[in-house]
Order: C-alpha cells, then sequence, then structure tokens
C-alpha cells in the first residue's frame, strides 16, 4: 500500500505527473476536483480505510500540515512517498498564465505559496523522498532528493 504526497507551488506540474505516473494504479485526491477541504478529507479517509493506493495532488506547502497526512497513513501501514517539485518562481508563474478558466491562479496566491514551501525532509516520516523538476519538453526528471547540508563556511 502506497500513500504519496505531491508537495509543490500551483503550476509547478503536480496533477500532469500524477496523470502520467499514477492515473492507473492510484486514487487522485485533489481539493480542486472535490471542492471543499470537508471533500479532500472524506476522500482521504476511505482511501485510508480501504486501504488502496493513493496521491494527494495538493500544495501540501508546510511540513506541520503533511505530518497529520504522514501520521495517518503510517498508522494504516502505508508505505509514504513525497515527491517534492522544485521549481523557480517565474516559471510557475508563466505556467500558471498559460491556463485557462478556473486553472489560473491569481499570481499573489502561486507567490505566497512559493514563499511559504517548505521542502520536505526524511525525517518527516516518508518511506522514500524524491525530488522532481519540469524539464523544458515537459518532461519529468525526477532523483532522491538529497537533502541541504550546513550553510557553506559553517563547519
Amino acid at each position: 500500500m502506497e500513500a504519496v504526497l505531491l508537495i509543490g507551488a500551483q503550476a509547478s506540474g503536480k496533477t500532469t505527473f500524477y496523470r502520467r505516473r499514477f492515473a492507473d494504479t492510484h486514487a487522485w485526491i485533489n481539493r480542486d476536483t472535490l471542492g471543499t477541504p470537508a471533500r479532500e478529507r472524506d476522500a482521504l479517509a476511505r482511501a485510508l480505510v480501504s486501504r488502496q493506493p493513493w496521491v494527494l495532488d495538493r500544495t501540501n506547502a508546510v511540513a506541520a500540515d503533511r505530518a497529520k497526512t504522514i501520521a495517518a497513513a503510517k498508522q494504516r501501514g502505508f508505505r509514504v512517498v513525497g515527491y517534492f517539485f522544485r521549481s523557480e518562481l517565474k516559471d510557475l508563474l508563466a505556467r500558471n498564465g498559460r491556463r485557462e478558466g478556473r486553472e489560473k491562479i491569481p499570481p499573489a496566491g502561486v507567490i505566497a505559496t512559493f514563499k511559504r514551501l517548505q521542502p520536505p525532509t526524511a525525517a518527516e516520516g516518508y518511506d522514500e523522498l524524491y525530488e522532481v523538476r519540469v524539464e523544458p519538453g515537459g518532461d519529468f526528471a525526477v532523483e532522491p532528493m538529497r537533502e541541504a547540508g550546513p550553510p557553506p563556511g559553517s563547519r
């Protein structure tokens, strides 16, 4: 049983990544399609109880919020895998600018999420943790996440 958390600002490629990598095997839990936080919580609770693989596709920007989801998944015996979408703000704003309708986020919302985004660490409880980058052609580069070391000159 696998629980996947996608972590990144809006327009970082999370939903496209889900569709390409997990759509055939994992339930998709996404507030944008479910409509409300309550429906998202209900979908997550159903996935946990039914023990089906699932992907939580939202910004998951803050470690404290991710901790609740990770703890619930671990309690039910899930392996927890995180994918951190590392992006430059200019790229996020450019991709968001190409969106249409409800998918387009006000630029201030993208900027606010980008500023509060906390990269995940293994200490949060992940069984596996990856970094994802969108390549120029639209493919995804995925590699094991390396945690930041001490700042240069701090030793």
